[in-house]
């Protein structure tokens, strides 16, 4: 394997569906200044790239580059407080697709890619066949950034409990796209690559959850895991620690997701 002088003992990735950003930029703004992550991604911005609050997060040190979408949609971005190079913003393999949910950057000896995966709910078996080809699209970037020894990270809501154990009893029924098999399958189809999903790998049996909906799900923990952290081989070594984050889950008016953080020694 390649090595990874520029990677620091101690570095932090994270990911974190805000359910917009412009509501909730402090919540982002105290998560960074209390975690303080190298690399920050977030999902569902829901607002365009100039309408990103940027200036809060430069206050603290940061850098954010945002790829958004008209009509208060969709969205990623990532923030950073350590040069990176933006490599991508759209997933390939689909030129058509102009939805904003990829970006990636090359940062710290790595690249790094942020993605808000599709729900697969909506638009009938339409929009379940975008998001399994959105997942096989991402699996032939994974394939080429492994096939390549790129140290490689991939962080976000990927809409996918994997099994079971990632969802309390019930909560979503056997129909739900985020447990289909199909949807299974394809995230299972990363990890065969020879991905590692960070927290299961430090936390094999625990229950640990992303996602809870509004209302008193979160007090009955009543939730889903699906939001993950992936890491090549080379990254994967280097694991020193994944957790959920659930004190911005806690505070007022909050996103329905909270933050995983995963630490490389």
């Amino acid at each position: 394997m390649v090595p990874l002088p520029c990677i620091e003992a101690g570095m932090k990735l994270a990911t974190f569906n805000v359910n917009s950003i412009r509501q909730r930029a402090g919540h982002v703004a105290r998560f960074l200044d209390r975690v303080k992550p190298e690399i920050l991604f977030l999902q569902e911005t829901r607002c365009t790239a100039e309408q990103v609050p940027a200036g809060e997060f430069e206050a603290l040190g940061y850098t954010a580059h945002a790829v958004g979408q008209s009509g208060g949609r969709n969205g990623v971005a990532v923030i950073a407080n350590i040069p990176f190079e933006v490599v991508a913003e759209v997933l390939p393999g689909d030129a058509e697709d102009s939805q904003a949910r990829y970006i990636e950057i090359r940062a710290g000896g790595l690249n790094a890619a942020g993605i808000y995966l599709p729900n697969g709910n909506s638009g009938g078996e339409a929009g379940f066949a975008y998001k399994i080809g959105w997942m096989e699209r991402l699996r032939a970037v994974a394939a080429e950034r492994l096939d390549t020894f790129t140290p490689f990270a991939m962080l976000g809501d990927f809409n996918v409990c994997p099994t079971p154990a990632d969802l309390a009893p019930g909560a979503l029924p056997p129909t739900d796209a985020l447990v289909r098999p199909e949807s299974r399958a394809q995230f299972r189809a990363l990890l065969h690559l020879g991905l590692t999903d960070a927290l299961r790998a430090l936390h094999p049996a625990e229950t640990l959850f992303t996602y809870w909906d509004y209302g008193a799900a979160f007090e009955t923990n009543r939730g889903l895991r699906i939001d993950h952290v992936l890491l090549s081989p080379d990254l994967a070594e280097r694991l020193e620690a994944c957790e959920v984050d659930t004190m911005p889950r806690s505070e007022t008016q909050p996103s329905d997701h909270t933050p995983v953080i995963a630490t490389l020694r």
